[in-house]
């Protein structure tokens, strides 16, 4: 089986991903209903077969349905993200980073927010 890479998925691959990680696992059926503006449904059968193939999901058999989890953990894949997105955005700068994150008009750190961030801190100093 490929190493499934992120980079290079469809929009709407995407979107399943990102669906089937948010639910853990998932059926076509289930993903089509949660899909914004959805293809139809053999569309979306057919893309979770291709992603199935490339290495980003496997499936378990239910009965008569198959039900389709990642291949890859939620965290690495979250690590993998990020790191692509560090390199593409912010020539891999951490401060470059949380600081883009920390001006966000959305950003509101609770002050347990900031106790955490300042424990996390200490602990890279401390690496």
């Amino acid at each position: 089986m490929p190493k499934p890479n992120h980079q290079h998925l469809s929009r709407r691959e995407r979107q399943i991903m990102d669906i089937i990680y948010n639910n853990g696992e998932a059926t076509v059926s289930h993903v089509h209903q949660q899909m914004p503006e959805p293809p139809s449904y053999t569309t979306v059968r057919t893309l979770m077969r291709l992603l199935e193939e490339k290495g980003h999901l496997k499936h378990k058999q239910d009965g008569p349905r198959y039900i389709y989890l990642p291949t890859v953990p939620k965290t690495k894949a979250q690590q993998s993200a990020l790191r692509q997105m560090m390199s593409t955005f912010f020539n891999n700068s951490p401060t470059q980073a949380v600081a883009a994150l920390l001006d966000l008009e959305s950003t509101k750190l609770s002050e347990d927010d900031i106790r955490e961030l300042e424990t996390l801190l200490k602990q890279a100093k401390g690496q």
